[in-house]
């Protein structure tokens, strides 16, 4: 018999989750995306970040990822607002520049984890980047956005394995 959906009542209706009894524990997660690049957008990158008329683009997508983790609840119908007190965007270009890997952090001490914030961060940080370089190109693709690891919670440490 497969699990029912923690967000379904007994008669199909969709609801937040109780999580009211549950013990606050030290909860963290990390996700990922990746960004390919096309040569045009490869080419402004300089110095570690690329600078366009609407400004330094890997700031801005920091500045917005970190934005989105802290305001996860407002974006996802069943997410419970999640008091985050850690969240840290990087953004790496591979060694030819030709795509970029953004990484996003989050940690809570709460009685529910702090997935989804991570990858809303991760998200909403490479959706910054294409938005800010889609004056260069509209070349750009956003792949493999996922879970990298999670801590904390009744289902303890996740590490998932990649589906592909």
């Amino acid at each position: 018999m497969t699990q029912p959906f923690s967000h379904l009542d007994e008669s199909g209706n969709p609801g937040m989750v109780d999580v009211g009894g549950k013990p606050v524990t030290r909860r963290t997660a990390v996700a990922r995306a990746r960004m390919e690049l096309p040569p045009e957008v490869t080419a402004a990158l300089q110095d570690g970040d690329i600078i366009t008329p609407k400004g330094p683009v890997f700031q801005t997508a920091i500045i917005a990822g970190t934005m989105a983790v802290k305001r996860t609840a407002e974006s996802i119908p069943f997410c419970h607002p999640v008091p985050v007190d850690r969240c840290r965007i990087t953004i790496e270009p591979d060694s030819d520049g030709s795509a970029l890997t953004v990484t996003c952090e989050a940690g809570a001490s709460y009685v529910t984890g702090v997935e989804m914030e991570a990858l809303h961060g991760a998200a909403v940080a490479s959706l910054t980047i294409y938005d800010m370089c889609k004056s260069i190109s509209h070349g750009m693709v956003i792949r493999d956005l996922g879970l990298v690891r999670k801590t904390g919670g009744a289902s303890g440490d996740i590490k998932p394995e990649p589906t592909a």
